[in-house]
Order: structure tokens, then C-alpha cells, then sequence
């Protein structure tokens, strides 16, 4: 299969997008919380090429997909380069190419609150929005911002409550849903800045996709 995914029809399948650079514990964490909150029965890490609202390319592909599984074991969870074997660039992209490949599956995509915060200035965000119900999870500190975003102000109508959120996957899309959860205060930022992840020697770095 081109994506490298084995996703049968009627499946609630999350999709978790990001450089991951690297994957630590928060990403480990919200992957849980989506899970049990929004009832799903899979979530997909997708692992993207790069990132082209950075400037500076991420680790290696490869090196970020290992540290990712390393993080987070889990049966439920499939770490995956689909984008990369797609080629796609961009999130609307990449989530129109895996319906397209998918059909029958229930795909939701998954963020952080921080995310929604900018996420008018993804490319083509609203096509997002049209395409796949979006499942939000707060974030420390970003939890004011994102409820006033202009995303969630413009798609206020297609809110889901807090207690309906395991009825997301099924919803026609536009919907998303924003649950407060318990968080883990790590972000890959901090952890490249202290020094704990070093790209691995005479690796070259990944070109750009959206995350």
C-alpha cells in the first residue's frame, strides 16, 4: 500500500502530525488522552519531512521515526512516513491523499491547543476543517488564545461540547471539539535547546512539509 498504513474500513483512526523533533512524552501523552477521549480506535503519528514555518530543517527522518517509536509503545499507535512515501507537502494534502487511499476509515485530525491558535495560517486550513472532524487538546498557557482564535471563531458553529467529544469521529465535518485535559509541560523546542538531541553524524537533514 502506498502510504504503508493497513487501515480496514470503519475504523476511528487520529492523525498526530509533526516534525517530532524529537518525540518526547507530550506527544505520548496527548496520543493517550485522544484515544480515550475522542473513542478512537487508532492514532497515526504522522512523522513529516520537515516543517516550512522553520526555518531550520529538522533531524533526519529516520532518526526522529526511532526516537518516536522508542517514546511511544503502543500497540494502538503506528508510527508512519506517509507523508514522505505520498509526497506530499502540506496537511490538506496529505489528509485528501489518505481519504482518498482510505475510504471507509473515520479519520480525525489531532492538535495541540497551540496549534489552533495559528492555524489560519496553515495552507488551505479551511479545506482542512471541511475535510476531517478536528480534535483539539489543551495545551499549558494556550488554552485562552486557541478558544479565540480566528479558527475556532469562524467554525464556532461546528463546536462540538466537551462531553460529546467521543462522538467526533463520526460527525460530518466541519466539526472539532476542544477537551481540557491533565498536560505534560515538554516541548521538542526545549529539548533541543538543552542539548538533548543531536542529529546523528554525516546524516543529512529532511526538506519541508507542513506541521
Amino acid at each position: 500500500m502506498k502510504t504503508g498504513l493497513h487501515l480496514t474500513k470503519g475504523l476511528r483512526v487520529g492523525l498526530l502530525g509533526g516534525s517530532f523533533d524529537p518525540a518526547h512524552d507530550g506527544h505520548a501523552h496527548i496520543t493517550r488522552e485522544a484515544l480515550r477521549r475522542f473513542g478512537l480506535d487508532r492514532v497515526v503519528w504522522l512523522v513529516s519531512p520537515g516543517n516550512p514555518l522553520k526555518a531550520q530543517g529538522p533531524a533526519p527522518l529516520e532518526q526522529r521515526m526511532d526516537r518516536a517509536r522508542a517514546v511511544m509503545d503502543d500497540p494502538r499507535v503506528t508510527i508512519s512516513d506517509a507523508e514522505s512515501r505520498l509526497g506530499t507537502r502540506y496537511t490538506a494534502d496529505t489528509i485528501a491523499a489518505l481519504k482518498s487511499l482510505h475510504q471507509g476509515v473515520n479519520f480525525v485530525w489531532l492538535m495541540g491547543a497551540d496549534n489552533l491558535r495559528q492555524f489560519h495560517r496553515w495552507d488551505h486550513w479551511q479545506d482542512i476543517m471541511g475535510t476531517v472532524p478536528v480534535g483539539v487538546l489543551a495545551r499549558p498557557g494556550d488554552r485562552i488564545s486557541a478558544r479565540t482564535s480566528p479558527a475556532a471563531r469562524i467554525f464556532l458553529h461546528a463546536r462540538l461540547r466537551q462531553e460529546e467529544a467521543h462522538l467526533l469521529p463520526l460527525c460530518d465535518a466541519p466539526a472539532w471539539c476542544f477537551v481540557n485535559v491533565p498536560m505534560v509541560s515538554q516541548s521538542s523546542t526545549a529539548i533541543r535547546a538543552q542539548g538533548a538531541w543531536r542529529h546523528r553524524a554525516g546524516d543529512q537533514g529532511a526538506e519541508n512539509a507542513q506541521k
